[in-house]
């Protein structure tokens, strides 16, 4: 498995929010402290991107909005639950799918220990690593 710098320098932000604050505080609370930790850590973010969805080269009215991208190519998708199921894990496939993107992460601020879900997606099947 090959290191990826971005989502290590992410997960690293994550941790620190997740040391800070630790669990029980609503996902909306995560989100604000995140954006000011990857300020921080001048990490590049764009916080409730709009992503268009295609349909046969059309464009749909429906859209997805992730809490985050960034490096302009991660896709970050935070929660805060008492644990992960595979529905977080699906959503951040949609993602990836409707935006191109090859990488995700799922982070759940939730759990008394920080859980997070790296994803990569190629055109076959994805990956959780």
């Amino acid at each position: 498995m090959v290191r990826d710098e971005r989502t290590f320098k992410i997960i690293g932000a994550a941790i620190e929010v997740h040391k800070e604050l630790g669990c029980g505080f609503l996902e909306a609370v995560y989100q604000e402290a995140l954006e000011r930790e990857f300020t921080i850590q001048r990490i590049p973010f764009k916080a409730q991107p709009i992503i268009q969805i295609r349909y046969k080269e059309q464009l749909l009215n429906k859209t997805y909005q992730p809490d985050f991208i960034s490096y302009d190519e991660v896709i970050v998708e935070i929660k805060a639950l008492d644990k992960l199921s595979g529905n977080e894990q699906s959503q951040i496939i949609n993602y990836l799918k409707a935006s191109g993107f090859t990488t995700g992460l799922v982070i759940n601020f939730g759990a008394n220990s920080l859980e997070y879900k790296r994803l990569i997606y190629t055109n076959k099947a994805p990956q959780s690593v």
